[in-house]
């Protein structure tokens, strides 16, 4: 018999203010992000509507922009909300710098220095790996009752799932997708 997991990101979020600010006031802006919704669209991809309409049971992270987007693809359904699929954090940058930048900016500073094994105040890429394979054998579990599992979760953390998933020997595209709404499918023939 057939398993799947389904990995979706999130769709596009209602914090758009994209103004340049200083490394602390980025802080802020990230908190923001955690607590703004998502837009909904007039339309999605058919794969993530079929995916998430035929699922046995819908997980997110307990994030408002994973729960939110669980809901406009799907209003008939009973999701499973756990913090264990939140996203990787961002590090606060090292000190204080009177450089403004775009959060974008920020983002991909903080996200790099993250890669590079700084991780001041939050999690360190080690321990969202070790997450991340918490994550992926606690889908595994329950696909393995239920069949067909969707996670409506975040781009790089859906990515880390992804690697432990085929480390596990479960099939499906080499990287997930990172685009908003997209679904990303892994199988198990067990």
């Amino acid at each position: 018999m057939t398993m799947e997991i389904s990995l979706i990101r999130h769709g596009k979020s209602k914090q758009l203010e994209n103004n340049r600010i200083t490394c602390r006031d980025f802080q802020k802006w990230v908190e923001k992000y955690d607590s703004s919704g998502v837009f909904q669209e007039n339309h999605y991809p058919t794969e993530t509507l079929e995916k998430i309409a035929t699922a046995n049971i819908v997980i997110t992270s307990d994030l408002k922009r994973s729960i939110e987007s669980a809901n406009f693809l799907n209003q008939n359904i009973v999701v499973i909300s756990d913090a264990l699929f939140r996203e990787t954090e961002l590090p606060p940058f090292p000190r204080e710098l009177r450089v403004k930048l775009s959060p974008n900016c920020w983002a991909f500073i903080l996200r790099c220095l993250w890669f590079f094994g700084y991780s001041r105040h939050c999690e360190s890429r080690a321990n969202a790996k070790q997450r991340a394979k918490k994550a992926s054998e606690q889908l595994v579990n329950y696909a393995k009752e239920h069949k067909s599992v969707v996670l409506v979760g975040h781009g790089l953390f859906n990515r880390l799932i992804a690697e432990e998933l085929k480390k596990m020997g479960w099939k499906g595209k080499r990287k997930s997708s990172v685009k908003h709404w997209n679904c990303t499918t892994y199988s198990f023939i067990n």
